[in-house]
C-alpha cells in the first residue's frame, strides 16, 4: 500500500542473460511475461540487486543475474511463509498477483535496530481532496476511524487542520502524483505511506484509480488508511497474516475489525501502552500457533486435493505435493463469508464445498459462493431447537452427509436430498469413544476423523470402531 523515499526501490526492466548451469532457465522461457512481472515485483518490494561478480564479460549496468532473481523469490516465499524454493511456482505468483501496498517488505526502516517514531504524542492530519467514490462525510468518518484504531491503544492523539501543513498530509491521486513513487492503475498498488519525518514524512497516499468503498466491495478505505497509518507512524510490514500490517489487502468490516496482537506490540514499542481504560475494548487477535499443544479446529474439510484446517479468521492450507502448510485468512480466499466458521464438508460429486456458521450454510464453487446462499440449515431437515452445528462430515461411498450437533448426530442423504429417517441418532451409539462435543470430522480412505480439542479419533467406516487416537498438530507439520 506504501512507498517511501526511505526507500531505495529501484523500477527497472531487467535483463535476463545467465548461464545454462543456473536453474530455472526452462520457466523462464516458458512464461516470459510472468518473470518480468515477478522482476518488477521484486524490485519494487524485496530490494532487487546483483551482488554477483561480473567477471570481464561487459553486462548491461542494470543486468540481474538468475541466481540474484532466485535469492529474493526465496526472500519473498520466506517472508509469506511459502516453500521456499526460489521457483516461480503458482503459489508464488498468486501472492504476488494480490492487491497490496506499495511499501516494500525488505525495509530501511524497522522497529529494530533504530527506531523511527514521532517524537511527539500529538499528531495533526489534514485531508487535502476527497475520491469521488465516495461522500466526504464517509472519507473523514474512514479515515477518523482508522486513526482511532492507533490511539486506543498507545498514548497517540490524533487533531484534523484543515489548512497549513500537517504531519501527516493525506491525499488521493493517479498515476505519477508529485512524488517520484507513480501508482499503477487499478488493483495492485492501493497506497502508500512515509515514515515519520519533517515534510513529506508521514504523508499518505491513495491510487485513486481504485474504486474506495466503506464496504467489501472495491477496496475498504478504513481498512487501506489504518494500515498506511501504521507505516505513517513508524511501522514495517509484519510477516503475521494476521496483523493489520501484512502487505496484502484482505477485507473486513469496520464494526468487526481488531488490531491483531502483533500490530499491538509493535505500535506500543515505538510509543507505548495507552493509559485509557476502555471497558468495552475487545483483546488482540492472536494468531493461532500450528505446534501449540492446545490447538483445537473449528472445522476440516478436503477441496480438490487439499486438506483445509479451519482455525478462528484463518486456515492452515495443507497439499499433498507440497511439506509446508500455508495459513491464510478466511476471507483473503472468500471476503464475503462469516471471519469464523462453525463446520464445512466437500460434496466431491457435485463440486462444491459448504461451510456453516451457527444456522445458515453457504456453497462454494472455487472462489466463487454460489447463488441464492447463504441459506438455513433447516432447509436441510434439522430441526429449528438445534442452533449451531459443531462438525459436518460427507462420506462419499455412501453419499451422507454427517451433522454433528451436542450429542448427537443427523444423516443427509444427498442423492435423495433428504435426512435420513432415523436421524438424530447418539453420537456415543455409533462412534463410541469420543469424551465430548465434536469440534470437526472428514472421512478419506474409509476412515472418519473426528477432532476433540487436541486430539483426533480414527475410525473405521465399515466396522464403526475407533483404530487410533492422536494429537491434532501433526495434520499440520508438527
Amino acid at each position: 500500500m506504501m512507498k517511501c523515499l526511505w526507500f531505495s526501490v529501484l523500477f527497472i526492466v531487467l535483463y535476463v542473460t545467465f548461464s545454462s548451469a543456473v536453474p530455472l532457465l526452462s520457466e523462464v522461457e516458458k512464461n516470459e511475461q510472468d518473470w518480468q512481472f515477478a522482476e518488477t515485483y521484486l524490485n519494487r518490494f524485496y530490494k532487487l540487486e546483483d551482488s554477483s561478480p561480473k567477471f570481464a564479460i561487459n553486462l548491461p549496468i542494470n543486468y540481474v543475474s538468475k541466481r540474484s532473481l532466485s535469492d529474493k523469490i526465496k526472500k519473498m516465499q520466506e517472508f509469506f511463509g511459502l516453500r521456499v524454493t526460489g521457483n516461480l511456482d503458482l503459489a508464488t505468483m498468486e501472492v504476488m498477483e494480490k492487491p497490496r501496498c506499495g511499501v516494500p517488505d525488505v525495509a530501511e526502516y524497522n522497529l529494530f535496530p533504530r527506531k523511527i517514531k514521532w517524537k511527539k504524542n500529538n499528531i495533526t492530519y489534514r485531508i487535502t481532496n476527497y475520491t469521488p467514490d465516495l461522500q466526504s462525510v464517509d472519507v473523514d468518518t474512514a479515515i477518523w476511524k482508522a486513526f482511532m484504531i492507533w490511539s486506543e491503544v498507545t498514548p497517540l492523539k490524533f487533531a484534523r487542520i484543515h489548512e497549513g501543513e500537517a504531519d501527516i498530509m493525506i491525499s488521493f491521486g493517479t498515476g505519477e502524483h508529485g512524488d517520484s513513487y507513480p501508482f499503477d492503475g487499478a488493483d495492485g498498488l492501493l497506497a502508500h505511506a512515509f515514515p515519520p519525518a519533517a515534510g513529506i514524512g508521514g504523508d499518505t497516499h491513495f491510487d485513486e484509480d481504485e474504486t474506495w468503498t466503506m464496504g467489501s466491495n472495491g477496496y475498504n478505505l478504513f481498512l487501506v488508511a489504518a494500515h498506511e497509518f501504521g507505516h505513517a507512524l513508524g511501522l514495517a510490514h509484519s510477516r503475521d497474516p494476521g496483523a493489520l500490517m501484512y502487505p496484502t489487502y484482505t477485507y473486513t468490516s469496520m464494526d468487526e475489525f481488531r488490531l491483531s496482537w502483533d500490530d499491538v506490540k509493535g505500535i506500543q514499542a515505538l510509543y507505548g501502552a495507552s493509559k485509557q481504560i476502555i471497558t468495552n475494548r475487545k483483546p488482540p487477535q492472536r494468531t493461532p500457533k500450528k505446534c501449540s499443544r492446545k490447538l483445537s479446529f473449528d472445522a476440516v474439510v478436503s477441496l480438490r486435493g487439499e486438506m483445509l484446517f479451519f482455525k478462528d479468521r484463518f486456515f492452515w492450507r495443507r497439499h499433498p505435493t507440497m511439506p509446508e502448510v500455508e495459513l491464510t485468512l478466511i476471507r483473503s480466499f472468500w471476503p464475503k463469508l462469516p471471519a469464523r466458521i462453525d463446520a464445512a464438508y466437500e460434496n466431491q460429486a457435485r463440486d462444491f464445498l459448504v461451510v456453516i456458521k451457527r444456522n445458515k450454510y453457504w456453497a462454494i464453487n472455487g472462489y466463487d459462493i454460489m447463488p441464492g446462499y447463504p441459506k438455513y440449515i433447516y432447509r436441510l431437515g434439522i430441526p429449528k431447537s438445534v442452533r449451531k452445528i459443531d462438525a459436518a462430515v460427507h462420506i462419499a461411498v455412501t453419499s451422507k452427509t454427517l451433522f454433528f450437533a451436542g450429542d448427537q448426530y443427523w444423516s443427509y442423504d444427498e442423492r435423495k436430498r433428504v435426512m435420513d429417517e432415523d436421524s438424530p441418532r447418539l453420537i456415543a451409539d455409533d462412534w463410541p469413544g469420543i469424551p465430548g462435543r465434536v469440534d470437526a470430522a472428514f472421512a478419506q480412505h474409509g476412515y472418519m476423523y473426528i477432532f476433540h480439542g487436541p486430539h483426533h479419533f480414527q475410525f473405521s467406516i465399515r466396522e464403526q470402531r475407533m483404530t487410533g487416537m492422536h494429537r491434532i498438530n501433526q495434520w499440520v507439520g508438527c
